[in-house]
């Protein structure tokens, strides 16, 4: 066990796969000086630009060199600094990337791992700040991965670059100097999400940043003699529907967190899949449907704090 950032966790991934397969590449915009956040530091020193590449500010370019890579036989991490350059680029991905698999009859793989960091971005307004999510989940032919922690960012990066189609891979803007013990030798499965509290009153359901704001709320909830279990769904698609079920049918009650706008989000999957399969009682918690505003006061607007989640379980709850 070492201890380590979020970004350095993903930086350590990056390192391993590299190490360990020749195929394994990365470019984007500022990959050479480590990224803007970190997540590359020391790659170029330790693999030279053949294989750590920097690209010229074109997001179209940067993914569809990234699928030509990956029909050629690399195994390419494109960067797209965040989820919202990234739109530049969609064509790469949904059009092509996403499908080819089935429109070629499976005669050519894409095993991409596109990295578009997510989330509000503090004090960066409306193009910096979105949460995406749910338009990849509705994506047929992609993975949609959102780590949580430097353990999960280490884990599901190296799991992502194993997995041999197309990853969207979503990590918090806002979460690189999170600190945490990972381990290198503990695995993660794509759709499998982790429980990291038990209870019986109360099924909470969350992912990225959001389970750090939900952990927070069950510990003031668990003074008030509610016990909420909270599970961080991890990856969003696949999602780990089986295992949230088996909770909510316990529990008889099912609330979905996210920083994502609430219209469409993908907690309306999760609660609707659970009130089909269980009946339980569901509830969702998401933010507004306005542009995240630059300053404190409108930004603010955007959050979803541990105080809404407690308020929101306690009348649900109750």
């Amino acid at each position: 066990m070492a201890l380590m950032t979020y970004a350095e966790a993903a930086a350590l991934a990056v390192a391993r796969e590299m190490q360990a397969d020749a195929n394994v590449v990365v470019l984007g915009e500022d990959v050479g000086r480590g990224g803007i956040f970190g997540q590359y530091k020391g790659l170029l020193e330790r693999f030279g630009p053949a294989r750590v590449i920097d690209t010229p500010i074109s997001e179209a370019a940067i993914l569809g060199a990234g699928v030509g890579m990956a029909l050629a036989g690399l195994r390419p991490v494109v960067e797209m600094r965040v989820v919202d350059f990234a739109l530049c680029g969609m064509d790469e991905l949904v059009n092509q990337a996403a499908k080819n698999r089935f429109m070629f009859g499976g005669q050519g793989r894409v095993p991409m791992v596109v990295r578009m960091p997510i989330g509000i971005w503090d004090a960066s307004a409306a193009q910096h700040s979105q949460s995406l999510e749910s338009w990849f989940a509705h994506l047929p032919g992609v993975v949609v991965v959102c780590p949580a922690t430097p353990q999960d960012n280490y884990s599901l990066l190296r799991a992502a670059l194993a997995c041999g189609d197309p990853v969207v891979y979503m990590e918090h803007k806002t979460l690189w100097g999170l600190s945490g013990e990972v381990d290198e030798a503990e695995p993660a499965t794509l759709g499998r999400a982790r429980t990291l509290r038990a209870g019986r009153h109360l099924t909470l359901v969350s992912w990225s940043k959001q389970v750090q704001v939900c952990a927070e709320a069950c510990q003031a909830l668990a003074q008030e003699g509610i016990e909420a279990e909270l599970i961080d769904l991890r990856t969003i698609w696949p999602w780990d529907r089986e295992g949230v079920l088996r909770s909510c049918a316990r529990t008889g009650h099912l609330l979905v967190v996210h920083e994502a706008v609430q219209a469409a989000g993908f907690g309306a999957e999760v609660a609707a899949a659970a009130a089909e399969a269980v009946g339980c009682r569901v509830r969702r918690l998401g933010a507004p449907r306005i542009p995240v505003g630059y300053s404190p006061v409108l930004e603010a607007q955007s959050r979803i704090t541990a105080t809404d989640v407690i308020a929101t379980a306690r009348a649900f709850v109750r």
